[in-house]
């Protein structure tokens, strides 16, 4: 019989085999097993799992959850191998996860970013590209809705200009899709490029389409401190803040103003949701519906159609 540490290598990798990423939960896996060999445990009980589960004893009630639901889906796997295996239960460490509420930019906040990303100030010539590399991220999440791991992820050579599209990579389980670009995105992208390439003729520099000073692929850290620095410069959030709009923020903006399109185009929604939930890269249109929530625009557009209707019934 495999030992819990061989199962887990096993069990993360069938799952990443099957698209899951599994970063956290890889990282915690190995973490329970250290903790269970250290305990001189073989096999997986649930006293055992709620008390790795809770350690540190300050951490939140949803970390805890997330950890002991980390365990669950191992010892659901593992029990085909040993039948001693305990799994834990759903209902210990409830915890209902609250998502946070969307943030709806308006287009002169969306033009007071971008402007902002332009002057962006910088002492040397290293650092000349930096505001367009931002400038081009934040108006690509803003048209497209990519996830910001999406957009951090292109390289030159996923973006088409002749054909308008951007090829997206190994995205949310390992799917790959393509990307239909208006001719403005595409034009500002080329100049882009442009600009990328004259920046770093002669010096090596990565693949990918956004790069730091130093030519390698942008890290989230350092794209969420240029966004929260330029979010204060521009009033969306406050010096002191610790809470605010978020880039995630942005794709929300594309779902809902698409929506909103095309109830003022006269076309259906309700018929067209699949398109832009496969343009998402959504696996089910209830995930698209979910960004659609909260928007006080979709709500008027609903009520008129709605108003039409009745005042169409004899």
């Amino acid at each position: 019989m495999n030992t819990l540490r061989q199962d887990v290598h096993e069990y993360l990798s069938m799952r990443r085999n099957l698209g899951f990423k599994l970063r956290e939960a890889g990282k915690a896996l190995l973490d329970f097993v250290t903790f269970m060999e250290q305990q001189g445990a073989t096999y997986v009980t649930t006293a055992l799992a709620l008390v790795w589960a809770q350690q540190p004893v300050n951490v939140q009630p949803a970390h805890s959850a997330q950890r002991l639901s980390y365990v669950r889906g191992f010892a659901r796997y593992r029990c085909a191998s040993d039948p001693r295996t305990q799994i834990p239960s759903p209902g210990l460490l409830p915890f209902q996860p609250k998502r946070a509420r969307p943030y709806l930019y308006s287009d002169e906040e969306i033009n007071s970013l971008l402007c902002a990303a332009l002057n962006i100030s910088h002492r040397y010539h290293s650092c000349a590209l930096l505001p367009w590399v931002y400038y081009c991220l934040f108006g690509l999440l803003s048209v497209t809705g990519l996830r910001l791991g999406e957009a951090q992820n292109l390289k030159v050579q996923d973006v088409d200009l002749e054909a308008a599209v951007l090829t997206i990579r190994g995205a949310k389980f390992g799917k790959t899709r393509l990307i239909p670009l208006h001719s403005s995105t595409s034009n500002v992208l080329s100049d882009y490029i442009d600009r990328r390439r004259h920046h770093w003729v002669g010096r090596p520099v990565s693949p990918y389409l956004f790069v730091s000073s130093w030519g390698n692929r942008l890290d989230s850290a350092q794209i969420h401190r240029a966004f929260y620095l330029l979010s204060r410069q521009i009033g969306l959030r406050g010096e002191s803040d610790s809470h605010g709009p978020r880039l995630h923020d942005l794709r929300h903006r594309f779902a809902t103003n698409t929506l909103v399109n095309w109830y003022r185009s006269g076309q259906d929604p309700e018929r067209r949701l699949p398109l832009l939930s496969a343009y998402l890269g959504h696996v089910h249109v209830a995930d698209t519906q979910w960004y659609l929530e909260a928007a006080p625009e979709l709500m008027r557009e609903a009520m008129h159609r709605l108003e039409q209707r009745w005042e169409d019934q004899p």
